[in-house]
């Protein structure tokens, strides 16, 4: 019984696994580079601080212009004092984690255009013809606000 009982729990589990590594997990997946959440913050020093305490560092910015990046470990927090309204859903394509740049990576405008296809509304979109640092803003069916923000 006992058996039987650890063949019905793995199996479907052994089978799952196979199954899942036989499919390319990257797909249908659409690279959007490096993810970090952008906090607007009411007090940039105090909000450092308090980061600082949960073990993250600055990694970028300028506190006399109103933002500092934060890491720790892989995890990227922007604080933004007064410079836009809400919390930011942030992702930058060409960067990974530590602000280097990575290649082959997708550009603004061909995620732009595949999320269109998709029907996608944007707030803001990048102009299809330029090249370079360029960025498009939409908002999720929730109301989170998303931005894809290529600086090169």
């Amino acid at each position: 019984m006992k058996t039987f009982f650890t063949l019905m729990v793995f199996l479907p589990i052994v089978l799952f696994s196979q199954e899942s590594n036989s499919k390319d997990p990257n797909k249908d997946k659409l690279p959007l580079g490096a993810f970090s959440v952008s906090l607007n913050v009411k007090n940039l020093a105090k909000s450092k601080e308090f980061y600082e305490k949960l073990g993250f560092s600055q990694m970028g910015g300028d506190i006399k212009h109103r933002y500092v990046i934060m890491k720790n470990g892989a995890a990227l927090i922007g604080l933004f004092e007064g410079m836009f309204e809400g919390n930011i859903l942030t992702f930058n394509p060409g960067w990974d984690e530590n602000a280097k740049e990575v290649d082959p990576f997708t550009d603004v405008r061909d995620i732009q255009k595949k999320l269109k296809n998709d029907q996608i509304q944007f707030n803001t979109e990048a102009d299809e013809k330029s090249k370079g640092p360029a960025y498009i803003e939409f908002t999720d069916p929730d109301g989170n606000k998303i931005l894809v923000d290529q600086h090169r």
